[in-house]
């Protein structure tokens, strides 16, 4: 019996630019797992030895980084799949009807169908805390309706004795919310290009890839 702490560790890839111009999916991952975070310090690592090699980065971050980079971290991911669990919910936003396109409506909601569906894959009384970890949100009305989506979905599934938190830390400092990114992007990547390649090195772990507009062209309103 565990008794520990289940971490979830949330990113989206994807914008929320619902007009043509904007992406065409907009995909919200969870990564869970329990300590030890064993990728930490090779993660560490490999930083320092980027910045040794003449590559000043900060933090990780998918889209963002050069393909030598991206080999680097998702070999270390590959490494440490140990477990691990990532789930996603795919959304294509055309097939979103109007009224629940602005991001205070939206995002709740998506994120409480993925936190759903993670929680029943794990023996939650085994558990002395639950924590979810989100980058930081700076818009106010969007941190409330989403701490308050989180808050109620983990309330009405968590057995009374297992406490829960929902906290923001800048991705930056963070390094599972890199990682999470990492796996977001992955999947990102095999939706919207068909590129499988950063996809088949997380795939052993992807438990869930839930298609929210399945059901053709039904607009969700």
């Amino acid at each position: 019996m565990s008794q520990g702490c289940l971490y979830l560790f949330l990113d989206e890839a994807g914008n929320f630019d619902f007009s043509p111009g904007g992406t065409k999916y907009f995909i919200l991952s969870a990564v869970s797992k329990e300590r030890p975070f064993r990728a930490y310090q090779e993660m560490t690592e490999l930083k320092y030895d980027l910045v040794e090699s003449g590559v000043g980065i900060e933090y990780f971050h998918a889209s963002e980084d050069p393909q030598v980079v991206r080999n680097g971290v998702f070999s270390i991911i590959q490494r440490n799949l140990g477990g691990v669990r990532v789930d996603s919910i795919v959304v294509e936003k055309r097939k979103i009807g109007p009224k629940m396109r602005p991001e205070e409506h939206f995002y709740p909601r998506m994120l409480g169908y993925l936190l759903r569906y993670v929680l029943t894959g794990y023996p939650l009384a085994q558990y002395k805390e639950v924590i979810v970890f989100t980058d930081q949100i700076p818009v106010r009305k969007k941190r409330g309706a989403i701490e308050k989506a989180a808050k109620t979905t983990l309330a009405s599934m968590l057995p009374a004795a297992v406490r829960y938190r929902v906290l923001h830390h800048d991705s930056k400092s963070n390094m599972d919310l890199q990682i999470v990114d990492y796996c977001s992007w992955a999947i990102y990547r095999k939706w919207d290009a068909g590129d499988t390649r950063s996809y088949q090195l997380i795939q052993p772990v992807v438990a869930s890839e839930f298609d929210f507009c399945r059901t053709g062209t039904t607009l969700y309103y």
